[in-house]
């Protein structure tokens, strides 16, 4: 199995920043020539051209004049996703790096009293038994993905492709593939078929892409957290600069938690990255007969390996 280090994948810091806006002026007088002179008269006087390119003639205009050369500047649309994408690590951030750990979310789940404590026992039994170099028997040894909203954390970099109709995100580990169905109606939720990354359906609400994904398998579980065939998974997805996006995940689940849980994920473009290919197959041992099998450790008490 391909293994990385969270070290290898730290990126340096970036500080997300909107493009400059056009003032109204421009706007305004764009539309005064329009009335007054005509559709040639506007063409000539340039005012049909995109507040972005506006923005970037007056910042080259600027260079011009003081001596520098200008810089070239492709504006990405506020709502195009497309590239390939890396976790972005917060400031001051530290992660183990004898562990590809995921970036953790602000919060403990919200989990109902009757299922908290069980949850606060299993974390911390999983945190012992890594410290010891003897991780417990998970979906990881079992080579399962992770499924939802887990893939999201983009263990390793993630493709996202916007065609029309739809949004398809290609992540590395383990070559999950996601997709997400545009201006389509939602399955109901007692009728979502369990599927490792669920029936997710979008759509724009200005620069936010809105996403909500029912039909989790009930073994696929974001930091061990159990849920319910009800449990929902709501996401506000949105361009923060062109070279950052977050995710704002929200998870509802009215059976197992006493409120919404909600976290966010940050992601930084990687141009120029390819995607590699990730097979999880050498979890397991093969004997001298050429059988397979997988050894794991005994939680029971009795202290046999199987």
């Amino acid at each position: 199995m391909i293994s990385r280090t969270a070290s290898e994948l730290s990126a340096s810091q970036l500080s997300p920043s909107r493009p400059e806006a056009s003032g109204p002026a421009t706007t305004r007088g764009c539309a005064r020539a329009v009335a007054a002179a005509g559709l040639t008269a506007a063409l000539a006087l340039g005012c049909l051209v995109a507040s972005g390119a506006q923005s970037t003639a007056r910042a080259q205009g600027t260079a011009h004049a003081q001596g520098a050369a200008p810089t070239a500047h492709i504006a990405v649309p506020r709502n195009d996703l497309t590239g390939t994408w890396d976790r972005y690590h917060p400031g001051g951030l530290k992660l183990d790096p004898r562990f590809t750990s995921a970036i953790p979310v602000s919060t403990d789940p919200p989990l109902k009293p009757k299922y908290l404590t069980a949850w606060k026992a299993h974390q911390e039994a999983s945190h012992e038994a890594d410290e010891r170099g003897q991780p417990l028997f998970s979906g990881y040894a079992q080579c399962i993905p992770d499924g939802m909203p887990a893939m999201m954390m983009a263990m390793f970099p993630m493709d996202v492709l916007q065609t029309p109709g739809q949004i398809t995100i290609i992540e590395e580990a383990y070559r999950q593939v996601r997709y997400i169905y545009l201006n389509q109606k939602q399955v109901a939720i007692e009728d979502a078929e369990p599927e490792f990354w669920g029936h997710s359906v979008g759509h724009w609400v200005g620069d936010t892409l809105v996403v909500n994904t029912v039909g989790i398998r009930p073994e696929v579980r974001f930091r061990d957290v159990p849920h319910s065939n009800l449990m929902q998974i709501n996401e506000r997805i949105r361009l923060l600069s062109p070279d950052m996006f977050q995710d704002q995940i929200t998870i509802v689940d009215p059976v197992y938690l006493v409120k919404p849980w909600t976290f966010t994920w940050q992601y930084k473009r990687r141009p120029g990255y390819r995607m590699l290919e990730y097979v999880c197959e050498s979890n397991r041992e093969v004997d001298k007969n050429g059988a397979q099998s997988l050894k794991l450790l005994d939680l029971s008490g009795t202290g046999k390996a199987h």
